[in-house]
Parts: structure tokens; C-alpha cells; sequence
């Protein structure tokens, strides 16, 4: 049996305690979580500027696109979606702000004709961002 202290701290070392829930496993398939959470936004970014760039225009126009899109989905996130983000959602609205936001990286790679990226990103990301409020992240 593990003593431990009460809650709080205080007082004398006589009552049992229960080891963490959280296992070293656990811990470390949080971690993988966040890491693959990280990704994943990467994945929505490159996926605006696949389809800004793989667009059927004059080239410049093209890359202006391919440059342009990712940047709006950066500055969303930075203003919305960070975690010291000045405008930082929680609740409804954070759940509604990432559908779009991970939303238009899908929508960028049906858009680019990339049918089964957009599939596979969809799932990591109904998958990731599940585990993530299952674990609180």
C-alpha cells in the first residue's frame, strides 16, 4: 500500500493513496497526440497551398494562390486558434472555428483533385482531435 498525504498537502502521511491514473504509456500517447495534432495543421496548411498552386491559371497567379491561401489559414490560426492567440475560442465556437479551419484543408485537397489525401486527412483529423478532448488536450 502507497501512503501518501491528504489532498491539499497538509497533514500527517496516514491515509492511502492511489497511484496515477495516467500511466507512463498514457502519457506518452498524449504526447503522440499533440505531435499528430501538430501535423495535421501542417497538413491543412500545405493542403491550401497544393491547391493555390495546382489551380489551372497563369502561373504568377498561381503561386500568388499558393502563397496567399496558406498564409490566411496562418493568420486565422494565429488569431483564433493558437494558444495565445489574442482572440482565443473555447466551447462551441472553438469546435465550430476548427470544422472550418481543418474543413478548408480538406476542402483545398478535393478542390486539387487529391480525393484520398483529403480522406486520410479528414479521418487523422475527426480521429486526433476526438482523442484530444477524450484527454483534454
Amino acid at each position: 500500500m502507497v501512503r501518501c498525504r491528504p489532498r491539499g498537502g497538509r497533514g500527517p502521511r496516514d491515509g492511502p493513496c492511489r497511484l496515477p491514473r495516467d500511466t507512463a504509456r498514457h502519457e506518452t500517447a498524449k504526447a503522440a497526440n499533440l505531435a499528430a495534432l501538430f501535423l495535421i495543421e501542417l497538413g491543412a496548411v500545405g493542403a491550401a497551398a497544393y491547391w493555390g498552386i495546382t489551380l489551372d491559371v497563369p502561373t504568377p497567379l498561381a503561386w500568388l494562390l499558393g502563397l496567399a491561401a496558406p498564409a490566411v489559414l496562418v493568420v486565422l490560426w494565429g488569431l483564433f486558434g493558437s494558444p495565445k492567440a489574442p482572440y482565443r475560442t473555447h466551447g462551441a465556437r472553438r469546435v465550430g472555428f476548427e470544422a472550418l479551419w481543418f474543413g478548408a484543408g480538406v476542402a483545398a485537397l478535393l478542390a486539387a483533385g487529391a480525393v484520398g489525401w483529403a480522406i486520410a486527412l479528414a479521418l487523422l483529423c475527426a480521429v486526433s482531435k476526438s482523442l484530444a478532448v477524450r484527454w483534454g488536450q
